[in-house]
């Protein structure tokens, strides 16, 4: 395994480069954007610099994978940058990383904040050791509709400026409500909120400590079926998986089915906990409604746990965790050391 670096923290009134290495939202939704810089500015006492990719539009992004690639490589090398933000995911991000080098991020370690999509990013990262964030992103987190979460805000705070996000406590609500980027009077309301029930914990009862490893559950297929970026498998000996699933809503079984497959390659095995990220029941395109959405995610924990109970029944599995398409979150650090103790149900990051 390689030895790992968390990039030094940021610090208030420090430049951030903000840039899409994944997709990017359409022009219409510029006020998303432009709602996201400015909670930079205003809620975190940062500066964003904006790099070409940031306000380039998604067909072109998506037909020049080496331009993200020189933005990301460009921000790694900048001194002057203290951390690097994705505006948001996508759905190609595989074919970035040819066009990066691993050589030059490694000796330039710096924070970097995205997720879904980004995950194919934070793996490359990790093969590096590299610690990077699950979560943080410009057009998501930091422009939440109406106002920010006090618990976002509050565990994003800790992964831009501190060395350890600490004891990872549980949200008491959240929403899978998806923002309105065609109206701009949107970013105006909050959501709808739910009440959380909290985490749910499964599997083994014994406490367990290991480097996080994984993201999005679709990226995680699409890089087993590449197999070119993926670690040598006796590494991922005693980490701990974190698996979400995004707003495409996967069917339940198929996500089993997949887990599965992984189960049958000896691969889960090797994980001594698991990590869940809250499903996300609804999106852009589909708005469930809240009967669907429970039997949903309920249906998706069953799968989930049926899977780690046949092929790893020591590990501990905590479901419904903070982190992926729902919200608030907490910026998941890749790479990084985590504590899973079932008897207290508690979780905190070394």
């Amino acid at each position: 395994m390689p030895e790992f670096v968390v990039p030094p923290p940021v610090e208030p009134g420090d430049s951030v480069a903000v840039l899409s290495p994944a997709s990017n939202a359409p022009e219409s939704a510029r006020f998303v954007y432009e709602l996201g810089l400015e909670r930079m500015r205003e809620a975190f006492d940062l500066e964003p610099v904006e790099y070409p990719t940031a306000t380039a539009d998604p067909e072109w992004l998506a037909k020049n994978p080496e331009v993200r690639a020189a933005d990301v490589m460009d921000a790694f090398r900048d001194p002057e940058i203290a951390a690097v933000v994705a505006n948001i995911g996508g759905h190609d991000q595989i074919t970035v990383l040819p066009h990066l080098d691993g050589d030059v991020l490694r000796a330039n370690p710096t924070r970097f904040y995205g997720w879904s999509d980004n995950t194919n990013l934070a793996l490359f990262l990790w093969n590096e050791g590299v610690v990077s964030f699950y979560g943080g992103s410009t057009l998501t987190e930091y422009a939440m509709d109406g106002e920010l979460f006090a618990y976002t805000e509050e565990y994003l705070g800790r992964a831009l400026f501190e060395d350890s996000l600490g004891e990872w406590r549980e949200a008491t609500v959240f929403t899978d409500q998806a923002g309105d980027w065609d109206d701009p009077r949107s970013i105006e309301t909050k959501r709808e909120i739910e009440a959380s029930d909290g985490r749910l914990w499964r599997g083994g009862e014994a406490s367990v400590s290991g480097r996080i490893w994984g993201g999005n559950y679709s990226v995680l297929v699409e890089q087993f079926l590449a197999e070119r970026y993926l670690p040598d498998e006796e590494l991922l000996d005693g980490c701990i998986l974190a698996i979400e699933t995004s707003e495409l809503v996967p069917d339940p079984a198929v996500v089993g089915a997949n887990l599965r497959a992984l189960g049958e390659r000896g691969l889960l095995e090797r994980f001594d906990g698991v990590l869940v990220g809250r499903a996300a029941a609804r999106s852009h395109a589909v708005d469930n409604p809240p009967e669907w959405r429970a039997d949903y995610r309920e249906r998706q924990r069953n799968a989930i746990e049926e899977v780690f109970r046949n092929y790893n029944p020591d590990a501990p599995v905590v479901l419904d965790c903070e982190f992926g398409h729902t919200y608030p979150t907490c910026p998941l650090p890749i790479g990084a050391e985590i504590e899973v103790v079932p008897e207290t149900r508690s979780l905190r990051f070394v």
